[in-house]
């Protein structure tokens, strides 16, 4: 131990573990690393080298009867902003595999995990039945950072979104249906008791969300609810939602928030894409405090050797074993997905959040009913060492699968190792040009244009085009942008640019937005664009597109330069000077726009430079002509 701090106000810690948590997500961002791992290294490195947790602050029956709602209540709403994520128009490329994944793979885990439990571990069928339901689920708290990490094909990835926010309430389900059999007592008691439980959670968590959010849609279209309450007044209505499910029928709730954010992501009546940036935001916030909380609250002192190895055998099995085999399973004799992507599948089945609140509410609902006599009482000792062993597996299928998964994926080719390829929105004369020269030289890219002769245009130049608009539905939500990192938005319309360019901000990131200089560039600030509602100008001199256009026309033409410590940027400046950067590209393919104020470009990278034609060959300066006279 590092440093004692066991003596800080709660308030202290709380300020300790979110900044821990931003740290982490930063720090996952900055590396390249998946985000669950480092917090779950910082929550366990907090507490070991620390000495601060959670239960410093609650005493064991204050942490179940508050830190285990407030938990489920987090997951809720992180379950609910993934419904909101979940578009029905992504089934129709993935919709039969996810399918599967939801019903055939999650029937063959549960099988094979509760044998392992009984057969292997000799557990009372109970505990491995409820253990086998739990470890199903995957969920939206680690899945969304994995897929934000490796950048998989849009197919790939909407599989894998849809699987992980799916299972997590049929998990939740299936364990509340085994407990109710557990404690029934004869077989036909406990075939009633599953029965109406089912029933019940069905036609609560179904009927009860499409109500609500049908509710939500007709306050929001009728703006009944003014804009700044939108966000918390969602959130309210999860909290009552998610409460007043499981009050009627127990776990019920997650299954009433994912529908209900299924249900309001895919009506048309009114927009929902301000909520869900807001709650993407949050999710980041609660994922971050809940990791470090939950990791940091695992009492490591009571882990034994015998429940190591326990845990170590179980995810073994996990990874090599049941994952696998219900992946190939559940897709036998089905042409919907190949076998490499099966491969992926097969190694991404990562534990989360969900695993844990749920094992622990059930280790306790266990115990009670051992002490009151309804199941034998050496389950009681089985059902302590659950919540251990599941946080074994939730550490383990994170950092295996968090560090597998992405050089897989590039492996396979299901995704792009590090996506730059470039979004033209817009494909007029001088876009094609630029496009045509970027993808000659090996470079993704992608034009879209209402316009269909410059469509037209640009797919006979050889570059991959469509003709849709870019601020509609489908270049967002079906639009297959693999290979994309960043948006050049370079329409003749200089206010579509500015709104292209806040729409794909939370897709790319602002610092990956791109816009030509408007034509009111030089403007009073009273007739102007705001600079706040514009993406990055690019390209130096800041031209707008009627002089790109003009000089384009005139015969302008793209010229690759490769900078060099021979030949500098200045020294090609100084050739060139009426020249016009537009792009620079890294040895490793690495490319982005230029920026208005480029000042500097290092030896290594190349430029991509617009030139009027009579401009002179590129001449190193540094290379003097040999001596003849020494011949």
């Amino acid at each position: 131990m590092i440093t004692d701090l066991t003596g800080i106000s709660f308030g202290t810690y709380l300020t300790i573990i979110l900044g821990l948590g931003i740290l982490a997500q930063w720090a996952a961002w900055r590396f390249k690393l998946p985000s669950i791992l480092l917090l779950l290294a910082f929550g366990f490195g907090a507490q070991l080298l620390f000495s601060i947790s959670i239960n410093d602050f609650l005493t064991e029956e204050l942490g179940n009867t508050l830190l285990l709602p407030v938990v489920g209540l987090s997951v809720a709403l992180i379950l609910f902003e993934g419904g909101l994520t979940l578009k029905f128009s992504e089934l129709k490329e993935s919709g039969a595999p996810v399918l599967r994944l939801c019903t055939i793979a999650v029937l063959i885990s549960f099988v094979l995990t509760t044998a392992i439990g009984i057969y292997i571990f000799e557990w009372n069928w109970r505990v491995a039945a409820i253990l086998g339901s739990i470890l199903v689920v995957t969920g939206p708290t680690v899945i969304a950072p994995l897929i934000r990490h490796i950048k998989p094909s849009k197919k790939i990835g909407s599989i894998v979104k849809w699987e992980g926010i799916v299972v997590d309430p049929i998990g939740a389900i299936m364990a509340v249906l085994i407990f109710q059999a557990a404690i029934a007592g004869d077989w036909d008691s406990a075939r009633s008791a599953v029965f109406i439980s089912l029933a019940k959670t069905i036609l609560v968590g179904i009927v009860f969300a499409l109500i609500l959010a049908k509710a939500i849609e007709f306050a929001l279209k009728k703006h009944y609810i003014p804009d700044f309450l939108h966000s918390v007044f969602i959130i309210s209505v999860i909290a009552v939602a998610f409460s007043a499910s499981n009050a009627i029928v127990a776990e019920s709730g997650l299954l009433t928030v994912t529908v209900m954010g299924i249900a309001l992501a895919n009506q048309k009546a009114v927009s929902v894409k301000h909520i869900l940036e807001f709650k993407e935001h949050l999710r980041v916030l609660i994922i971050s405090l809940l990791f470090l909380v939950l990791s940091g609250r695992v009492n490591t002192e009571t882990l034994t050797s015998e429940t190591l190895t326990q845990g170590l055998i179980l995810l073994a099995l996990l990874i090599l074993v049941v994952r696998p085999i219900s992946i190939f399973g559940a897709n036998l004799f089905s042409k919907k997905t190949t076998f490499k992507e099966q491969i992926f599948l097969a190694a991404l089945a990562p534990r989360g959040i969900v695993a844990a609140a749920v094992t622990s509410i059930f280790a306790l609902e266990l115990t009670h009913a051992a002490q009151e006599g309804s199941i034998p009482h050496e389950i009681a000792q089985q059902a302590e060492n659950l919540v251990l062993l599941v946080f074994i597996v939730i550490v383990g299928t994170v950092a295996f699968y968090g560090l597998l998964a992405a050089p897989l994926a590039n492996k396979l080719g299901l995704a792009s190792k590090n996506p730059r390829g470039v979004l033209f929105a817009g494909a007029n004369t001088w876009t094609r040009l630029i496009a045509k020269a970027l993808h000659d030289d090996g470079h993704d890219v992608l034009m879209l244009d209402t316009n269909y002769s410059n469509v037209a245009a640009a797919s006979m130049a050889g570059i991959p085009a469509k003709r849709a608009n870019i601020l509609s539905e489908y270049v967002e939500e079906e639009l297959d942008l693999t290979g994309i990192g960043q948006l050049v938005a370079a329409t003749n319309n200089d206010e579509v640019n500015s709104l292209a360019a806040k729409e794909f901000t939370h897709i790319f990131g602002s610092a990956e937005i791109w816009q030509v200089a408007p034509l009111d560039d030089n403007a009073h600030h009273t007739n102007a664009v705001a600079a706040h509602q514009r993406g990055r100008i690019m390209f130096t001199g800041r031209p707008n597109r009627k002089k790109l256009e003009r000089l384009v026309l005139q015969g302008a033409i793209i010229k690759k330069t490769n900078i060099s410590e021979q030949y500098s940027y200045q020294d090609f400046t100084e050739g060139n000077p009426d020249a016009i950067i537009l792009f620079i590209a890294s040895e490793d393919k690495d490319l982005r726009p230029a920026s208005e104020d480029l000042k500097k470009v290092n030896a290594g990278n190349s430029i991509y430079a617009l030139v009027t034609p009579d401009s002179p060959e590129p001449i190193p300066k540094k290379i003097t002509a040999p001596d003849l006279s020494k011949v």
